[in-house]
């Protein structure tokens, strides 16, 4: 029995600080999940057998829990349940993989998957003192990104900042700044053109009462050059330092939805299926070289998918810096051309646990688009790890059920 991805919408990613700042993260993620099952109304919500959600922060409004309150927010059905995952920036794409093997299993015939992060609302957090009363100060730490409250016994070097450990991959694998640059303006430029082109009005849908119907982060004036005068952030440019805020993603808010059945679902569901999850990888590395692990990740997702890479037409692969982007598409050895056509996370945005739901979406209408049958969906997370997916287009073959 497979997986099979029947619709995608997410909200609009907004900027940190920027239009979505005034939205709960329970409320984005129930926005995704309206917004996705709107385009299959003739499915009954009282036959979704389960949410599974994906969330990276959990520390303040999502109320830990959040895939079971969206789904209540959303008026989905009291008995519809609802559980929630955290692998990072990787959270809405393991939803997916989770759902998915539930389903192979028989265990359930549709799953509504996602996921939502708002870094713009991410609360600051005060440790419990070891004894009451205590007479010094406390310091209020941020849950937007990154290391927080690190425990004592973790090495050092495991647990530099996101963007250090980024310069450490450029160093050890050579990327230069220029390329690094080129990349984002890519993924600006494409992006744009992705937008202007209509490719995200059936994938994207605003949420109420908010202003904003495309991603707020993309600039189509990026171009290299410009890109050129940003000053390294992690690392002086005498350090050697290439990562900018113009070749990193960003910080930002928003949600994600993916709907999953069996074969069979297709009448509950009201629609044919449009891709199937032909294969799964997970791959963990030392902590500071997170940015690497999508290479086996992606690798493993391929061999359980029994192809290579050869048969792959289209990649997403979520852009949280140029610089892994590129390792890792040096890795594999692939045409560049083929990653991220319609932009990535450096222009789109990454709130972290909804990402990995826009890059499988995103990827699952190239595939319809170019008619490709194969594609890969990867993304990188903090703390050493990657997850990748296979998606076989449904439209260009009877795929194995």
């Amino acid at each position: 029995m497979s997986a099979f991805l029947y619709a995608a919408t997410r909200t609009p990613f907004g900027r940190f600080n920027g239009a979505l700042a005034g939205v709960r993260p329970d409320d984005l993620a129930a926005a995704a999940i309206t917004s996705t099952l709107a385009t299959v109304p003739g499915l009954d919500p009282t036959a979704i057998d389960d949410v599974v959600w994906g969330n990276a922060n959990g520390a303040g409004e999502e109320n830990r829990n959040v895939g079971r309150m969206a789904a209540l927010l959303a008026g989905l059905p009291v008995s519809v349940p609802g559980t929630t995952v955290n692998r990072l920036c990787g959270s809405s794409l393991d939803a997916a993989m989770t759902a998915s093997r539930t389903i192979e299993s028989g265990d359930a015939e549709v799953v509504l998957t996602g996921g939502v992060e708002s870094m713009t609302r991410a609360p600051w957090v005060l440790p419990k003192p070891a004894k009451p009363f205590p007479a010094g100060d406390v310091t209020a730490v941020s849950t937007t990104l990154g290391w927080r409250l690190v425990n004592p016994r973790m090495p050092k070097e495991w647990t530099v900042s996101l963007g250090e450990a980024n310069e450490q991959l450029q160093e050890r694998f050579g990327i230069s700044r220029e390329r690094q640059d080129e990349f984002a303006a890519r993924s600006h430029q494409l992006a744009h053109a992705a937008w202007e082109s209509g490719f995200y009005d059936d994938l994207v849908a605003p949420v109420d009462g908010v202003e904003l119907t495309r991603d707020e982060g993309i600039r189509p004036t990026s171009t290299p050059e410009v890109l050129a005068r940003l000053k390294p952030v992690f690392r002086t440019p005498e350090q050697g330092g290439t990562i900018t805020a113009g070749n990193a993603s960003p910080l930002n808010d928003g949600a994600s939805a993916v709907l999953l059945g069996s074969e069979k679902a297709a009448a509950t569901i009201g629609a044919d299926p449009i891709a199937r999850i032909a294969g799964r990888g997970v791959k963990a590395l030392e902590p500071q070289a997170f940015g690497y692990a999508p290479v086996e990740a992606a690798n493993r997702a391929l061999a359980r998918a029994g192809i290579g890479w050869d048969q792959v037409g289209a990649v997403e692969l979520n852009e949280a810096f140029a610089v892994q982007s590129l390792a890792c598409v040096d890795a594999w050895k692939i045409d560049p051309a083929l990653v991220n056509q319609k932009g990535g996370a450096i222009a789109i945005g990454h709130p972290l646990g909804a990402s990995g739901g826009r890059i499988l979406a995103t990827l699952a209408k190239v595939l319809r688009e170019t008619g490709q049958r194969y594609g890969v969906a990867a993304i990188c997370i903090g703390v050493g790890q990657g997850l990748a997916v296979v998606l076989e287009n449904c439209d260009t073959t009877e795929a194995t059920r």
